[in-house]
């Protein structure tokens, strides 16, 4: 018997990621829009990835909420909410940044 591979959960990217995204591709754009757009893509390809195997991102130890988690590309935080029937992407910002944001309540 062969393993079987899992289902992604369905992904899906709260406003405040989407304005996120667009503000690092604008950032970015503003020297190189080729690497802006292939920076954006390989941010969404790993959020992508958590949304197979949504339990391997830590909890983001600023709230130590199971269902709060991130993963990590570059100096990069991909913020997500693991729920039963999907993940939602939350916030995407730079590691050095502190978490901020009504975004655990609002944006869903």
């Amino acid at each position: 018997m062969s393993p079987r591979r899992r289902s992604p959960l369905p992904l899906f990217w709260s406003r405040r990621a989407q304005t996120d995204l667009q503000e690092i591709t604008d950032f970015i754009a503003q020297d190189d829009e080729g690497a802006a757009t292939r920076w954006t893509d390989r941010l969404m390809e790993v959020a992508e990835q958590a949304a197979l195997m949504p339990q391997s991102g830590r909890m983001v130890p600023e709230f130590s909420r199971e269902e709060i988690r991130e993963v990590l590309l570059k100096h990069y935080r991909i913020v997500y909410r693991v729920q039963d029937s999907r993940i939602t992407v939350l916030t995407v910002f730079e590691s050095h940044r502190l978490l901020e944001g009504p975004w655990q309540a609002a944006d869903q």
